[in-house]
Parts: C-alpha cells; structure tokens; sequence
C-alpha cells in the first residue's frame, strides 16, 4: 500500500493560506465595481462625480488584475483553478463596461 504524499496532506491549508489575498482582493474589486455602479452624476456638469466613477473603475480593474497576477504565481495556480478568479475578473469586465459608458 502506498501513503498519500505530502503535497496531498498539505493542499488543504495551502488553499487555505492562497485563498486569504485571493478573497480579499475579489472583495475590493467588487466593493470598488459597486461603488461605480451607484454613483449617479446629477448632469452633465457634475464633474466630482464622473471622477468619482473614474477612480472607482480604475480601483476595481487594478484589484482584478491583481487577482489574476497573484492566481499566475504557480504555488497557488497549482492550489486553486479558475473558478476563485472569476468574480473579479467579472466585476473588472463591469468596471471596464461602466467606465467606458460614463467618458
């Protein structure tokens, strides 16, 4: 009989440990893509508010980005798959969307 490696035994905590950054960067890029969605400008003068949409979306793609350099790095592309990427690579398509649509 053979013995489950260590690698097995450990994979557990290491998606644990690799999930921490992952989540919270998928939590900024989604507070930030909200943020861009909820801000109304009250017309075509109100320019606070288009820059206010235009640092949202920026944040919001930059957390997605960071999300997808940190899930590249082969110790956690290895731990997790695509699946912990795509809420923030979909709230950085929104924010991309949204900043697009308010210039």
């Amino acid at each position: 009989m053979t013995s489950p490696s260590s690698v097995d035994d450990d994979r557990g905590c290491l998606r644990l440990v690799l999930a921490v950054p992952l989540v919270l960067l998928t939590l900024l890029a989604v507070c930030f893509c909200w943020a861009a969605l909820i801000i109304r400008p009250s017309g075509s003068w109100d320019d606070d508010a288009y820059a206010g949409i235009t640092l949202a979306c920026v944040l919001a793609i930059g957390a997605a980005g960071a999300v997808v350099g940190v899930w590249l790095l082969p110790s956690v592309r290895r731990g997790m798959g695509w699946g912990w990427t795509g809420p923030a690579v979909v709230s950085g398509v929104i924010a991309v969307i949204r900043y697009l649509a308010a210039g």
